[in-house]
């Protein structure tokens, strides 16, 4: 088996490569991994990863640039494939952020956080929500074996995703309020946590990536 992380110049790439790594040992299972810019390979691959970090319109101009959303929307349409952060935000029509058309996998947009947000005891939320938070899992899917509800992940983001399709929403979390933080639907898994970031629980995640059939 081959695992592609698609290298279009934008993420923590080095950080997802080695937590992949680290995920292949637990999951037991024979794969060659490799970090890569170059579209052949990753149409060769047989399961696909795809991070991002920073601005959506630089990781959508990147992506063009390289050559690589042919190969990209091969993977959505026929391979096991993990959007990572803005790897996961690229997957919607359209962007706030910039105002910026995305690849258009799923429907609805990516939304900025507002400004005033304010916790329970009237305290201001800052704008990145940035740190530990809670996910709840809101469907049963394979990728949450041993993944315990309510899990805490690693969260850098101002934007997130607001599908128009609800059914798609895997996992939600609060700042204050409600958001979509994971999605998926039959081969595509997408967080918007950092999985490289989140200990355990983004191992487990990406483990069980490693051991599924999509």
């Amino acid at each position: 088996m081959k695992v592609a992380i698609v290298d279009y110049g934008m993420g923590n790439l080095h950080s997802v490569l080695k937590s992949v790594q680290a995920a292949q040992k637990l999951a037991d299972v024979n794969a060659q991994i490799v970090l890569t810019d170059r579209p052949e390979e990753v149409f060769a691959a047989d399961k696909v990863v795809f991070p991002g970090q920073g601005a959506m319109p630089d990781c959508m101009a990147a992506l063009q640039r390289s050559g690589l959303g042919e190969a990209v929307s091969d993977g959505l349409k026929n391979k096991p494939f993990f959007g990572i952060c803005v790897g996961a935000q690229l997957l919607f029509d359209h962007s706030e952020e910039g105002d910026t058309a995305g690849l258009g996998w799923f429907a609805g947009d990516v939304k900025r956080f507002a400004a005033n947000r304010r916790d329970a005891e009237g305290g201001k939320l800052k704008v990145p929500h940035m740190g530990w938070n809670t996910v709840h899992q809101t469907q049963e899917h394979p990728l949450f074996q041993d993944v315990p509800q309510n899990t805490r992940f690693y969260f850098v983001h101002s934007y997130y995703f607001a599908p128009a399709d609800n059914g798609i929403v895997l996992g939600t979390s609060e700042y204050p309020n409600e958001f979509a933080c994971i999605v998926g639907k039959d081969n595509v898994f997408a967080t918007q946590f950092h999985t490289e970031k989140s200990h355990d629980g983004g191992l487990l995640l990406l483990r069980n990536f490693l051991r599924w059939n999509g």
